[in-house]
């Protein structure tokens, strides 16, 4: 037998037991807008430009321009369209931007936390430290927004063999580190289970934009054709749409016009759908459960 990693068993998604999103829906929707502070000159960094050296001045900026400029603009986009966000936030941004957040955050939007910067990738502490940073991250987002955050995201999603065991230890009720299927799954962890909402790797600007060098036209695309084909899919069960966005990639002006566009056509389908977040996707899961219908 090959590794396992005792998480979850093999469940297919057809012949699963059948539920509805509120309202009848078969597709939940939600976009993550991920919100990251990056140290400069060391840690891990995304690139527009590879090569260079620390301090890295082309490709800090670049990303700051996020913070500075782009997810102004996202939010107002977003608003016009009357669709709900999950702000996916390194704590270090409240330091690094203050007034960012509380000018960003909507009444219907969400807080998730995302690390303490892009900057680490936790799965590489020891069980100490990383239990550590997950404390020390979901004391700031808690002391700033009022409330603590219920789902995590890991910073490069990154997890070590512990993590959901931490998480779930630390009181987190959801995670979006696993990608393997289009509904919501429990995974097992040593004190009891946290729910697995899916989260996007390819329906990703950073993954497609930056890592795969595709235009913002290509992304828009994919993002109109994966969100029609999950709509038909969903009439024979419930499914999530997940889209994830960093300011810094897809803000930029002539990548937020295609953006537009996509989303446009999205909300012009807002009958049929549930526009949503994730920890609203996880709560409605867990009181489907709760009601008789076991998740996977």
């Amino acid at each position: 037998m090959l590794p396992q990693h005792g998480r979850y068993t093999f469940s297919p998604i057809v012949g699963r037991p059948r539920y509805a999103w509120p309202d009848g829906s078969g597709l939940a929707v939600y976009v993550a807008l991920n919100l990251e502070h990056y140290a400069f000159g060391e840690g891990l960094r995304e690139e527009l430009v590879g090569g260079g050296h620390e301090p890295d001045v082309l490709n800090y900026s670049w990303r700051d321009y996020g913070n500075r400029v782009a997810a102004f603009r996202l939010k107002q986009l977003f608003a016009e369209l009357d669709i709900p966000l999950t702000f996916l936030v390194n704590s270090a941004i409240y330091d690094h931007s203050p007034g960012l957040l509380p000018a960003l955050r909507g009444p219907q939007d969400e807080v998730a936390a995302h690390g303490r910067t892009n900057s680490e990738a936790q799965g590489l502490l020891d069980e100490v430290g990383e239990a550590a940073l997950i404390r020390e991250a979901t004391e700031i987002i808690a002391r700033q927004e009022g409330r603590r955050p219920e789902g995590w995201l890991g910073p490069w999603l990154s997890e070590s063999r512990v993590t959901p065991d931490l998480l779930q230890e630390a009181g987190y009720r959801y995670v979006l580190d696993w990608c393997m299927d289009d509904q919501p799954i429990w995974l097992r962890t040593r004190g009891g289970r946290i729910l697995s909402v899916p989260y996007p790797q390819e329906l990703n600007d950073s993954s497609t934009i930056v890592g795969r060098r595709e235009s913002a036209a290509v992304f828009a695309d994919m993002i109109i054709d994966q969100f029609d084909e999950m709509l038909e899919q969903s009439r024979s069960g419930p499914l999530v749409f997940g889209l994830a966005l960093h300011p810094y990639v897809i803000g930029q002006p002539f990548r937020l016009r295609h953006l537009r566009r996509a989303l446009t056509h999205l909300a012009q389908h807002r009958q049929n759908v549930w526009f949503t977040t994730a920890g609203a996707i996880a709560e409605h899961a867990m009181a489907v459960e709760a009601a008789g219908t076991p998740l996977p």
